[in-house]
């Protein structure tokens, strides 16, 4: 979808997050009304309208999963961030739908 992305897909997230040795963040791109029916258990709420006064407490050297509802926006962020020397930033390939899809866990968030 998007030149020079790293992207990882649902079963290897799922992976990452069972493999506890892991270090790396999920950040939910998604606007305040699509989190609160659900995302990714740990993932943090960084809606894209606000990304751009967050970007400081995103390090260079993090590896950090992108998530969106299809992969589109959170696409946009990693091809953003990449062209701008972030190294370790991955798209989640088809979004909290391909979560859903996979039959993977949504947590509720307040």
């Amino acid at each position: 979808m998007f030149f020079n992305i790293k992207e990882i897909d649902a079963k290897e997230l799922a992976s990452w997050k069972e493999d506890s040795s892991k270090q790396f963040r999920i950040i939910d791109v998604r606007e305040p009304m699509e989190i609160a029916q659900g995302s990714i258990p740990g993932a943090e709420p960084m809606p894209l309208s606000t990304l751009g006064e967050h970007l400081g407490e995103i390090g260079q050297d993090e590896e950090v999963v992108f998530i969106c509802r299809s992969g589109a926006r959170s696409g946009q962020v990693c091809s953003y961030l990449a062209q701008n020397g972030f190294e370790h930033v991955y798209n989640l390939r088809g979004g909290v739908l391909g979560w859903a899809q996979n039959g993977f866990e949504f947590a509720k968030v307040l």
